[in-house]
C-alpha cells in the first residue's frame, strides 16, 4: 500500500505531465507559425523539449506508482531536453544578431 506522500507525489507528477501535454497542444499551433516565420524558428526546438518533458513526467509518475521503472530513461531524456533548450537559445541568438538571413 502507498503512503500519503507517495500518492500526493504521484498525483503531482501526473498533473505536471497533463499540464505539459496541454501546453504542448497549445504550442503546436505555434509550430506552423514557427515554420513560416524566421523570427520564431527557435520555438521548434523548445516545442520538442516540451514534448520530451511531458514524456519524462509520465515516466516519473509510472515509476512512483511502481508500474514501470527504468533508470536509464530518467537520465537520458533530461539530457535531450537540455540539448534542445540550448539549441533553441542558440537559434534565438542567431536570429537576434541577424545571422540567419
Amino acid at each position: 500500500m502507498f503512503t500519503t506522500y507517495e500518492w500526493i507525489y504521484g498525483i503531482t507528477q501526473f498533473s505536471a505531465g497533463f499540464l505539459s501535454v496541454v501546453a504542448g497542444i497549445i504550442a503546436l499551433s505555434l509550430f506552423r507559425t514557427a515554420r513560416q516565420n524566421k523570427i520564431m524558428r527557435s520555438w521548434r526546438f523548445l516545442i520538442i523539449g516540451l514534448v520530451l518533458f511531458a514524456v519524462e513526467e509520465v515516466i516519473g509518475a509510472l515509476k512512483t506508482f511502481g508500474i514501470y521503472s527504468t533508470p536509464h530513461l530518467t537520465h537520458v531524456i533530461p539530457f535531450f531536453i537540455l540539448l534542445f533548450v540550448i539549441a533553441g537559445v542558440l537559434a534565438q541568438i542567431k536570429i537576434t544578431k541577424g545571422w540567419l538571413e
